[in-house]
């Protein structure tokens, strides 16, 4: 830490949950021996946090799309359970939110990894805290189902929402993502095809088959996008098909292509 007291606007609540979800990732990647670190300095008119650790370190091929949703890495990262899901994702878009950036950097596998936070410095301690929630700009706010078997996925995918200003479940498997749909009635549910239980499409035919289920926005979120696959998420009852990795901004667009309506 700095020898003299910094400051940054922020929410502390998102900015614990920034380091947080950085180390957890460290440590996901990191084998027993390895070291972490976490060091805050000023620079200028920046407070630079740098997550830095000795682990299996990231392809230079996939620096550039580290940050989108569901990235996930070849290689000896598979080893860890669910990839990296959207957990950087939600980092990057934390930070933002508060005036900053974020940047990743590693000198290829083997080789560790640093994630680097910069954030505008304050002056004054007692500064105003920024409304993060609010400042997400959803255009319009919706009753969201979030369905994947990947739960830190589907959590770090509900708070991203959250953020937006959506409401937002989950559920992890076929049988729950069901009755969740029939207790919430939500406006639209995002739904990953390889489900424990019963598949993706075993769930939109089960929910078409109801009169609640009927006019429900149902968006298939998966990592297959040929144009059979399109097929089959249409011919199962889908409403739109999304593609693994998703931009954010991807994902509020489809929901408003479609027309989703709040329900009472």
């Amino acid at each position: 830490m700095p020898r003299e007291s910094v400051y940054v606007n922020a929410d502390p609540v998102r900015l614990a949950q920034i380091v947080g979800n950085l180390l957890n990732n460290s440590c996901k990647y990191t084998p027993p021996g390895g070291r972490i670190s976490v060091t805050a300095e000023r620079d200028g008119n920046e407070v630079v946090i740098t997550v830095a650790d000795t682990g299996i370190g990231i392809p230079a091929a996939n620096l550039s799309s580290i940050f989108e949703m569901f990235t996930q890495i070849d290689g000896s990262m598979e080893r860890s359970r669910g990839g990296l899901g959207i957990g950087l994702t939600l980092v990057q878009r934390l930070v933002e939110m508060h005036g900053g950036s974020i940047e990743a950097r590693s000198e290829g596998e083997g080789k560790g990894s640093e994630f680097i936070i910069r954030m505008p410095a304050t002056t004054e301690a007692s500064a105003a805290v920024p409304d993060a929630a609010g400042s997400a700009g959803a255009s319009t706010n919706y009753r969201i189902l979030v369905v994947d078997d990947n739960q830190d996925a589907a959590i770090s995918l509900a708070t991203l929402l959250q953020m937006a200003g959506h409401e937002s479940f989950t559920a992890f498997d076929g049988p729950t993502a069901l009755e969740a749909m029939e207790r919430h009635r939500p406006d639209a549910v995002l739904l990953d095809i390889e489900l424990p239980g019963f598949s993706g499409y075993e769930v939109c035919r089960r929910a078409r088959a109801q009169p609640w289920g009927s006019d429900m926005t149902l968006i298939a979120l998966t990592g297959w996008g040929q144009e059979e696959d399109r097929r089959r998420t249409q011919d199962a009852g889908f409403d739109g098909h999304l593609v693994k990795p998703v931009e954010y901004a991807a994902l509020v667009a489809q929901l408003d292509a479609l027309g989703v309506t709040r329900k009472a």
